[in-house]
């Protein structure tokens, strides 16, 4: 077999990079249902790393494609699926990833959109259109912004009339009901679903701050925030979104994998930033003197760190951790009470 390619990195537009693909197969995301599968399996198109291609990979149905890939269809009509997003989100824009499918493409493609949040999609089911048909090509990434202004919880991608989708990526910020919320049990203040969201950070060379809010414990090294090892003086440093302004009673740091390369201590400082006043740059240069909420702590490799003791700073909206000096860490969980 020879070696295998992998697609390369693409510029994409703005959304790429601001929001989170809620598509994505390792938080969760799921394909509930297609009319066909023959080629490619179903899941792949959800798989986070780049499309692979293998010259002389074949199985029992013919060339191994690494996408979602249907059969050539002989009658009326066209190909689809449905699929439960990760997390109900506003979303942004949508990836059409064809890496690789060069004569085995759809023609174009459509994205729907429907709520369900208590459960999935069925015949009396109201879906919107996001995305009318729209032309692709072959071995590209087609683009397109979405601009709903609503949270959505399952899409249906519909393929015209057959063919091979490589990655399907849906771009937006996770969406979470604080309505009617039970304000008297804490709750992971930082957590995808509830919200949370990287704004900046000082480096992250092997990883985004991002991947510390996801859920469970990190599958490998790869999967926390690292930055590059620093050789001047000074620390590394990412700030944090909370998902809604609440008052933290407890920290979990986890440096699961980490354990050549884990920071030697940790703090964080935290401050209740003004509506509209979160622009980047001014976070930035605000988080030099935001209040203590947890002093240096020093931390061990591959562990879970749990800290109790925590300054009384009242309800707050972001944070910044600092790691000092440089290093890894998988996870951060600020548990708090959700102010409304």
């Amino acid at each position: 077999m020879n070696d295998v390619m992998v697609a390369p990195d693409v510029d994409g537009p703005e959304f790429t990079r601001t929001g989170l693909n809620l598509a994505d197969g390792s938080l969760g995301a799921e394909v509930l249902y297609v009319t066909d599968e023959f080629f490619g399996a179903r899941e792949r198109m959800l798989n986070p790393e780049p499309p692979v291609f293998y010259p002389d990979k074949y199985d029992d149905h013919g060339k191994w494609m690494d996408g979602w890939e249907t059969r050539r269809r002989r009658t009326t009509g066209h190909d689809w699926s449905i699929i439960r997003l990760a997390m109900p989100g506003e979303l942004t824009g949508v990836d059409f990833d064809t890496s690789f499918f060069s004569g085995n493409f759809p023609p174009a493609a459509a994205l729907d959109a429907c709520y369900c949040p208590e459960g999935d999609p069925d015949e009396s089911t109201e879906w919107k259109s996001l995305i009318p048909a729209t032309p692709l090509r072959g071995n590209d990434h087609c683009f397109r912004e979405i601009a709903s202004g609503r949270p959505w919880t399952h899409l249906r991608v519909h393929l015209y009339p057959d063919g091979g989708l490589a990655r399907l990526r849906v771009y937006g910020k996770p969406h979470r009901d604080w309505n009617n919320l039970d304000t008297s049990t804490a709750i992971n203040l930082l957590a995808l679903e509830n919200g949370g969201d990287q704004v900046a950070w000082s480096d992250a060379h092997y990883g985004e701050p991002r991947k510390l809010l996801r859920p469970g414990r990190g599958i490998n090294m790869g999967d926390g925030w690292e930055t590059r090892r620093r050789r001047e003086p000074g620390n590394d440093w990412c700030i944090l979104a909370l998902g809604h302004k609440g008052i933290a009673e407890r920290v979990e740091v986890d440096t699961a994998h980490f354990k050549g390369n884990f920071p030697a201590t940790c703090s964080i400082q935290a401050a209740c930033v003004e509506a509209g006043a979160e622009t980047e740059q001014s976070l930035i240069t605000q988080s030099m003197f935001w209040q203590t909420l947890m002093p240096e702590q020093p931390l061990t490799a591959d562990a879970i760190h749990e800290f109790m003791e925590l300054a009384d700073l009242g309800p707050i909206t972001h944070i910044r951790l600092n790691i000092i000096p440089d290093g890894g860490v998988s996870r951060v969980r600020l548990f708090g009470k959700p102010v409304l």
